[in-house]
């Protein structure tokens, strides 16, 4: 199982993905998606 590039908690369902310039990050719910864009808009592929 992956971890989340957040908080390393285990992820548990999909959905929670966001591709970067370092490649695709997945996350564990929607708010450590949402904090992930805040701090690193700047490597946000969109």
């Amino acid at each position: 199982m992956k971890k989340c590039d957040l908080c390393d908690l285990l992820v548990e369902t999909d959905g929670f993905q966001l591709a970067t310039t370092e490649g695709v990050k997945v996350f564990c719910c929607e708010g450590c998606l949402s904090v992930y864009r805040l701090l690193n808009g700047d490597k946000i592929n969109d």
